[in-house]
């Protein structure tokens, strides 16, 4: 296992958090950031963080297309 394994790893988790829905997914499940803006879950808490650390990941898109556009640009050129 090498470094750009693990970056490629980290990458597609990133991705994975990336796109879970707010509404849809989160909502039912207590985890959307209207929870610690409601008071009902402590942000300080790990699942605080845990909200938080998705909240990040969705607002971070840009970045994670470009960083999966030199990915795919990389695997293609060395493969």
């Amino acid at each position: 296992m090498t470094l750009w394994t693990l970056t490629q790893s980290a990458l597609l988790f990133a991705n994975a958090i990336a796109v879970l829905n707010d509404e849809r997914f989160l909502a039912k499940r207590g985890m959307s950031p209207s929870a610690i803006r409601d008071g009902v879950v402590d942000a300080a808490s790990a699942r605080g963080q845990a909200i938080n650390a998705i909240a990040v990941a969705s607002y971070l898109r840009m970045p994670l297309v470009i960083m999966n556009s030199i990915v795919i640009f990389v695997k293609l050129v060395f493969g």
